[in-house]
């Protein structure tokens, strides 16, 4: 075909192509990733990780990165999902309403007379090219939002919306969106957008589960927006996250209260003079961010009740009027007048009145403000402190202090002071604990060095009275400071301060469970039912449980009363000596579920149920007693394990030594380590004693602990047993000997080798076989 002869719409048809195959490469998830199409899952995924790093938008400032990487993200989902992958394969489509890509999102194509159509052809609404750029600026990603405006919301609250292609919702709310986000960024609230198409993780994690969402943001926690999306509803919605007692509505009845407040709160404070009813939502936004620094009152003046206060600072009533009072009540010491507060006047005016003349030191923070590390000689600032103490002995030393603070204001000089006995080791460090001192002021001119509390400091040589030589004196080594910085010959390192205002334990707790208890409440009305579901799941599991365990212990409750009568009457000895066990002990953790030991005698009778074929994880706690020993030494063995008899695993025994000696020194020789095996020929191979040691035997994995008393009484434990002793005892020699000790000592101290044994630090002897018991 001659390209003379083609007419207009085999032009349009060769554009279109020509355009299809230059996006062609950009619509391809494996020429995007660099992968081939018989490449495997893990090909694919190494791919992805390898160019996510490299284009991410917060390590890579390219004005193309952010578009990559969502080519980049939408093009491993899609050969991530083997459908979607299929799909692709058979058809050049993944088969979702919305493409990989942020070019492929942008685009809406229909199939007419054999032709493909962009949507900007048509000039649909929903066209994001078309779409108003403002929310660009606002847009936030996951590591910003963690990092920074999680942070940040503790100093302001941000409005944040929640938005995506294809949603015809968030169109219709956009006029609106726009006009209020303009309206409180002036304020000073933040705006944040999140778009749940490119930012899923973000989404999920702000718990917002459809689009459009808005969401405020207030120290760190989310309230979603559930009113109609009109300028008032999101206005009274951000007023209503801020705390309502930020601002204090003051009239000639409370001001002297609320301004003498400033000793009590250590901070100055604010009167905002204006004609509106309602406290501005500019003053309530200020006052949350300079909460930790000021305190903030609003004076109607418009209403009754104001007049006496206006008339005594001469307020123009017409015009808004900012005051900041420190320690002088009577007099402001600043004033701010405006027809127009704006943020950017109300934040300089503050920030240079954010500490009073001579503020009390509560905390480390404060100090650390108040007095910052010197970074370059030009930034050099010195504090003079004054450390003194409470109550009118004290007064006129601060009085007289404070009165020069106000004379001597520099930007090179902070003026403070602090209580000797709220912060003593403060004032030991700076004092040296002198005799002169004591009970009396003094002055210490101090510069930080570093972070980690270093300081160079001079105390005055007399203590400070506030007389006109005391002034002379401070001022004279101040002028003499500004070029002799050598002046402060003195260094220490200091502590901590002590946070004096800080709330009790009882009511951080209270509060903390309160927030918890209305943001329940907040759930159950206004959260969607997949935002409960962990609530829900942990409350009914955790009813399951509770309800679970009071019956099943119901049931073995009655059980073993229908039992106890009946293993009463099985054996007349047995019964005696439970009662001669039973006792009242307190417990420990293990609480014991009857109010006896039962200790049964190991035979060859019961010797594979009890020993060889015990269940896995199950021991068994062996005494070894004779005929004359038996009363004694089991009465002292159920009083030491009783408290642990709760544990099902741990079952309780005693071996007669008359009969079984022989299957007992085959166990110990494998206890002996390195020592000396006994010939069985010695002749005080019958003497050995073994009553009082206690073997705990394990069927299963066929080892045993052994405790052995010793001479002196102490606890016999399997890792300090002496295989000394047993030689010696070969020799004629036994250790522990009804003659050297009473009976019952030795299975002293008995329930701390158990507990040694439950936590699994006894050291353990394992043999080849259990032998048999004749």
């Amino acid at each position: 075909m001659e390209l003379g002869r083609v007419g207009p719409a085999g032009m349009l048809v060769l554009l279109l192509l020509l355009i299809t195959a230059q996006a062609a490469p950009e619509r391809d998830p494996y020429r995007v990733l660099g992968v081939g199409r018989s490449s495997s899952q893990a090909d694919i995924k190494k791919a992805y990780k390898r160019l996510a790093r490299q284009w991410h938008p917060d390590k890579n400032k390219d004005p193309g990165a952010e578009d990559k990487f969502i080519q980049i993200s939408k093009a491993y989902e899609i050969l991530s999902n083997e459908e979607k992958r299929a799909n692709f394969d058979r058809y050049g489509d993944a088969g979702e309403s919305q493409g990989y890509s942020q070019h492929q999102q942008r685009q809406f194509h229909h199939f007419h007379e054999g032709f493909y159509f962009d949507e900007s052809f048509f000039h649909f609404p929903f066209n994001s090219e078309r779409r108003d750029t403002s929310d660009e600026k606002y847009l936030l990603h996951f590591s910003h939002y963690i990092n920074e405006i999680v942070p940040d919301s503790f100093k302001k609250p941000y409005l944040i919306k929640i938005t995506s292609d294809w949603c015809f919702s968030c169109i219709h709310i956009e006029p609106v969106w726009k006009e209020v986000a303009q309206e409180l960024e002036a304020l000073g609230v933040g705006i944040g957008v999140v778009h749940a198409g490119y930012e899923r993780r973000l989404a999920h994690h702000l718990g917002a589960h459809s689009t459009p969402s808005i969401l405020g943001l207030m120290n760190g926690k989310i309230t979603f927006f559930h009113s109609a999306v009109i300028r008032e509803n999101l206005r009274q919605f951000v007023e209503n996250l801020l705390p309502g007692n930020l601002v204090e509505k003051i009239t000639d009845k409370n001001y002297i209260r609320f301004l003498s407040n400033w000793k009590k709160e250590n901070k100055p404070h604010v009167l905002l003079f204006d004609h509106m009813p309602a406290v501005p939502l500019l003053y309530k936004l200020t006052a949350f961010a300079y909460r930790d620094y000021l305190s903030f009152g609003y004076v109607y003046v418009g209403l009754r009740g104001t007049e006496e206060l206006s008339s005594q600072y001469n307020i123009n009533v017409y015009t808004p009027t900012l005051m900041i009072f420190k320690e002088h009540i009577d007099k402001p010491a600043d004033v701010a007048q405006a027809r127009d507060m704006k943020k950017q006047l109300i934040d300089d005016f503050l920030s240079q009145n954010k500490f009073l003349m001579a503020a009390r030191l509560t905390n480390q923070r404060l100090f650390q403000e108040l007095c910052p590390v010197k970074k370059s000689h030009r930034q050099r600032k010195h504090c003079v402190v004054l450390l003194t103490g409470e109550g009118d002995k004290f007064a006129d030393a601060y009085e007289a202090f404070l009165t020069f603070a106000v004379a001597n204001t520099k930007d090179t000089l902070r003026f403070a002071h602090i209580y000797n006995d709220r912060q003593p080791e403060f004032a030991d460090a700076l004092l040296m604990d002198e005799e002169k001192y004591r009970g009396k002021s003094a002055v210490v001119i101090l510069e930080r060095r570093n972070n980690a509390g270093k300081i160079a400091f001079k105390t005055l040589e007399e203590p400070w009275q506030g007389s006109n030589e005391d002034n002379f004196i401070l001022l004279d080594l101040l002028d003499q400071l500004r070029t002799d910085p050598g002046l402060l010959s003195s260094e220490t390192v200091l502590a901590d301060l002590n946070d004096e205002l800080a709330p009790m334990f009882l009511i951080r707790w209270f509060y903390s469970t309160l927030d918890y208890i209305l943001d329940c409440w907040d759930s159950l009305f206004h959260s969607n039912w997949r935002e409960m579901m962990p609530l829900l799941s942990l409350l009914f599991s955790a009813l399951f449980i509770l309800f679970g365990t009071v019956i099943v212990q119901a049931f073995s409750d009655s059980s073993d009363t229908r039992d106890s009568p009946a293993s009463e009457k099985k054996d007349t000895t047995a019964k005696t000596e439970k009662n001669d066990t039973s006792f009242s002990k307190e417990s420990n953790s293990r609480v014991p579920k009857k109010g006896f030991v039962e200790v049964t005698e190991l035979t060859d009778i019961n010797y594979n149920s009890n020993l060889v074929r015990l269940r896995p994880g199950h021991m068994n706690v062996v005494l070894i007693l004779s005929n004359s020993t038996k009363t004694a030494l089991l009465q002292k063995f159920a009083l030491e394990v009783y408290t642990f008899t709760g544990s099902s695993s741990l079952h309780f025994s005693f071996l007669s030594l008359d009969k079984h000696r022989e299957w007992l020194e085959y166990l110990l020789e494998f206890a002996q380590d390195a020592a000396p095996i006994p010939n069985q020929y010695d002749k005080h191979f019958l003497e050995r004693d073994y009553t009082g040691y206690v073997l705990a035997l394990n069927g299963h994995k066929k080892y045993f602990c052994l405790f052995k008393p010793h001479r002196s009484g102490d606890e016999g434990v399997c890792e300090d047993y002496d295989s000394s002793s047993l030689h010696n005892e070969a020799r004629g020699k036994p250790s522990c000997s009804p003659g050297s000790k009473s009976i019952k000592n030795k299975l002293h101290k008995l329930s701390f080798w158990m507990e040694r044994l439950l936590e699994g630090s006894l050291q353990r002897f394992y043999i080849p076989s259990w032998p048999a018991l004749d």
